[in-house]
């Protein structure tokens, strides 16, 4: 009879801690990023009064006799299915969709969450706010003029430097695709200027030097006389300056002196060759005309006299008509539609994508990757243990962290300007704790029964 009393003490206990991870969910039920517990019940030791018999030739099998002596708590989960997603409008809130964990770092520790309300400390160091942790990931850099990250290298502190300086750059690379009217007239050898205009199209476009400053660049074509597929190109960088920038190009790297040379087409109007006076040709692949200029100095006193500039003009590949300078019978069109230079900027805003990568918007209307947020995934993520403040730490069950960027190795995806909310449904929560509470009502009157068998039997000796 002790022992039914002792059972459904077990089973107050028991119900008693599911009701408090029940209401640990229930007071998450807002918390960004939380993972609600689920408790798991299994039967403790059982007393066997009689054990099992084998049949024989006279008698059957006998079942064993055990008493149940109560229950126990076998697990308290954590479930990690996927919160529902928030929008907040704030461009450094990150929400996870998918598997994965952001990594936050505090001091030598690494920390763990999915909660992603980050935010910028007044170092421009990636945070979370509310405790300081530092949101870890890979900074960009600068490998032979090309803006990497290296997600390979070891995870540190993100920092987006607001208000930083992107220096000038100078064009180097000038990218023509214009098309010149097949239709337009030909014109006889020894025309006029006048006539010889008929046949011209100008195209023009900024390029920048060294100083950030900028430069009109403009191309005349102009019908060859006697032909029916040549153009001449004249190059000028500033033609309405008042000081001469003595444009120069080079065909097949010979410079003529001169700011001209001549463009064939075939038949069908697709690029052919270029050409200078002199008989220097380039006829295959990518067809680039170097372009030389001068730059006045800021001081001429310190050194004296111009400084030279120089850019490829990018005619496109021969026998292609995309993105390329054609000759068909349309519209002659002015499209000179990419140079690489730029003045000097101010990073004034940034941006983050699905894979994590952040990407600096500067004044000067460049974009430039500053930095990728890393992701952790575990083999057993419900292996983790809490630590508080919406954070996990790697335990001895959890597996080590496995490092890398999003939408790899099966992790999930970013989400910018939004949260994870918490994945606690309170119809569920509201439903288990009226099955909590039965259970608890149920064991409590297993004691009141016991206590009233035993208060009969004390009274057998009066």
């Amino acid at each position: 009879m002790m022992r039914s009393l002792y059972a459904g003490v077990a089973g107050l206990q028991n119900h008693q801690v599911r009701m408090d991870v029940l209401g640990n969910n229930i007071s998450n039920v807002n918390t960004i990023g939380f993972k609600k517990g689920r408790v798991n019940f299994q039967d403790m030791l059982s007393q066997t009064m009689a054990g099992a018999a084998r049949p024989n030739d006279e008698l059957g099998g006998v079942n064993p006799k055990q008493v149940g002596l109560g229950m126990t708590i076998s697990a308290i989960d954590t479930i990690h299915t996927q919160g529902s997603l928030q929008t907040t409008g704030k461009m450094t809130d990150l929400a996870l969709q998918g598997n994965g964990f952001f990594i936050l770092s505090s001091g030598q520790k690494d920390f763990y969450t999915r909660a992603g309300a980050f935010g910028i400390d007044e170092n421009g160091t990636f945070v979370n706010p509310a405790n300081g942790m530092r949101v870890q990931g890979w900074m960009a850099e600068t490998v032979e003029g090309q803006t990497i990250v290296n997600s390979s290298a070891a995870i540190g502190d993100i920092t987006i430097p607001i208000g930083s300086k992107e220096p000038a750059a100078a064009t180097t690379e000038v990218d023509l695709a214009c098309n010149l009217d097949k239709r337009l007239p030909l014109i006889p050898e020894g025309a006029g200027p006048a006539q010889a205009l008929l046949g011209t199209w100008s195209t023009s476009f900024d390029v920048y030097d060294s100083f950030g400053d900028i430069h009109t660049l403009r191309v005349d074509f102009t019908r060859v006389p006697g032909t029916e597929n040549r153009w001449q190109a004249a190059v000028q960088v500033d033609p309405q300056s008042e000081t001469p920038t003595n444009t120069q190009v080079e065909v097949g790297a010979v410079n003529n002196n001169t700011n001209t040379f001549e463009i064939d087409f075939s038949n069908v109007g697709v690029l052919l060759a270029a050409l200078d006076g002199q008989g220097d040709t380039i006829n295959q692949g990518q067809l680039q005309v170097p372009v030389s200029f001068d730059v006045q100095r800021a001081r001429p006193e310190e050194g004296g006299g111009p400084i030279r500039q120089t850019f490829n003009l990018n005619l496109g590949a021969v026998g292609s008509a995309v993105e390329t300078i054609t000759q068909f019978a349309e519209k002659s069109s002015t499209k000179i539609f990419r140079q690489n230079g730029y003045a000097m900027g101010y990073l004034e805003n940034f941006k983050i994508d699905q894979s994590g990568m952040i990407t600096g918007v500067y004044s000067n209307g460049i974009n430039r990757t500053l930095a990728q947020v890393a992701l952790a995934s575990f083999i057993n993520p419900e292996g983790l243990e809490k630590e508080g403040e919406s954070t996990f730490v790697v335990s001895n069950n959890s597996g080590e962290p496995n490092v890398g960027p999003s939408l790899t190795a099966g992790k999930g995806k970013f989400i910018a300007g939004a949260l994870e909310m918490s994945n606690v449904d309170l119809a569920e929560q509201f439903t288990d704790m009226i099955v909590t509470q039965r259970g608890f009502q149920a064991n409590s009157k297993t004691i009141q029964t016991s206590d009233q068998m035993l208060q009969e039997l004390l009274t057998l000796k009066r």
